[in-house]
């Protein structure tokens, strides 16, 4: 372990150092619903035309243009029903003239056929007036046969989708980078891939550490609060895509916090403490991780036999100061160790986790959007040499943000109100209503 220097590091440094040690995980082929929420790292082409065939966008009639031209609902064009074309259809009839195929929805053009006619404009075979619906085939049977009466004619083309009018073969479906959602893996399910090769998403283990937390839903004794911050921060992380396994509060002791870490090695791909980082008797974290020893470059075993190196910092940001990164175990598992108190703790993993749980996905932007818009209310206070983040609520149709609560690391109603974080520049003390100010957005 190392205890860094006592100078204040930046929050850019701090995220400079954390980003450079790491790289994308590596490539690996799934099948489609393992890889929602993956990024793709392959091009992928259509390899047959979407649809692949002519077909009905309507429940009707297939139809040669000539014949129904001229109809209306005074003058019907009466055609012989020559079978029924279904979704799934093999054997199609061939339409001659003066002829007509019911058709339904999805079911491929039949030969000869130039348009669909809806069954609203025609009799449905009944011999009355206009119907609303076919009758299902199972009850009658005979619609399949018989006339119908055309109310309204049909251009050439019309209600048919056109072979390939969603996608040609060879055309580009999905670039490299893309991240897996719903309507992804639905395209690539429609042209026949079952499986892509994508970065895994990121496996995160969050471990909070205090005797004083109780698991949400027991009683709370004296001295005892709610551990809040393992459940936010695998939310977080869920958010960002990753993997997350709460592990929930360990005490305040040095061989249970390491044991517990070591054991959670083997499902992870980062570990985040929060808790234990600060200057207190009873901040284990720095204790406990003292033992993974060994340097960050030399791969030296410690008395654990786990390699590893864990840098404690401080840095010129309020809330967050107190801050651990490094990299643990033979398989160099980054650590990030976060403060305690809960506001702390989520801006914390929106500066340094988030980021890098984004990295190990290989997505393409691995930072929340920046906006630049004037904050409705005065900012009496910040300190100086200290980069800020205030808690807020960004209002995306006037362009505004309005701070929510006050600057305590320990306020956490009013977090719930926020969807931005206002940053106050380390050289700025104070500003007034109306000034223009960064927000990192949330949602």
């Amino acid at each position: 372990m190392s205890h860094g220097d006592d100078r204040l590091w930046s929050v850019t440094e701090h995220l400079d150092s954390i980003l450079g040690r790491l790289s994308p995980l590596e490539a690996i082929e799934l099948q489609l619903l393992d890889a929602q929420g993956c990024v793709l790292v392959e091009d992928v082409t259509v390899p047959v035309a979407l649809p692949p065939f002519e077909n009905s966008s309507m429940d009707g009639y297939a139809v040669r243009v000539a014949d129904t031209e001229a109809a209306t609902l005074e003058h019907p064009a009466v055609l012989e029903v020559i079978g029924d074309v279904a979704a799934g259809s093999d054997a199609l009839p061939e339409v001659g003239p003066g002829q007509a195929a019911r058709i339904m929805t999805g079911a491929p053009l039949p030969p000869g056929a130039e348009a669909v006619v809806p069954v609203e404009w025609t009799d449905g075979g009944t011999g009355g007036g206009p119907a609303t619906t076919m009758a299902a085939h199972s009850l009658a049977p005979a619609g399949a046969g018989g006339e119908v009466r055309v109310h309204q004619g049909a251009k050439e083309g019309q209600f048919v989708r056109a072979r390939g009018s969603d996608v040609a073969a060879g055309e580009l479906a999905l670039a490299a980078g893309t991240v897996l959602g719903a309507p992804q893996i639905g395209l690539l399910a429609a042209i026949g891939r079952a499986s892509v090769t994508v970065r895994p998403r990121p496996r995160v283990v969050v471990l909070s550490t205090g005797s004083e937390l109780v698991q949400p839903g027991e009683e709370l004794g004296p001295g005892r609060i709610h551990d809040s911050n393992s459940f936010v921060l695998t939310a977080a992380a869920r958010d960002a895509g990753a993997i997350a396994y709460r592990v929930g509060a360990v005490v305040d002791e040095v061989e249970t916090l390491r044991a517990a870490i070591e054991d959670q090695m083997v499902r992870a791909d980062i570990i985040v403490t929060t808790g234990g980082v600060s200057v207190g008797a009873y901040d284990v974290v720095k204790e406990a991780l003292s033992s993974l020893g060994g340097s960050m470059d030399d791969g030296e075993e410690g008395s654990s036999g786990a390699t590893g190196h864990v840098e404690f910092r401080k840095l010129a940001m309020q809330p967050g100061k107190p801050q651990g990164f490094g990299r643990i175990g033979p398989d160099r598992i980054p650590l990030l160790a976060l403060p305690g108190n809960p506001v702390s703790a989520y801006v914390s993993f929106e500066l340094f986790v988030r980021p890098a749980i984004r990295t190990l996905m290989g997505a393409g932007s691995v930072h929340r959007d920046v906006v630049r818009v004037a904050c409705v209310t005065a900012i009496e206070r910040s300190p100086e040499g200290r980069r800020q983040f205030l808690r807020g609520r960004y209002d995306r149709t006037s362009g505004t943000v309005t701070p929510v609560g006050g600057a305590g690391s320990h306020l956490v109603a009013a977090l719930a109100q926020a969807n931005a974080l206002i940053v106050v520049p380390e050289a700025v003390t104070s500003l007034e209503a109306g000034s223009e100010v960064d927000v990192v957005v949330l949602d």
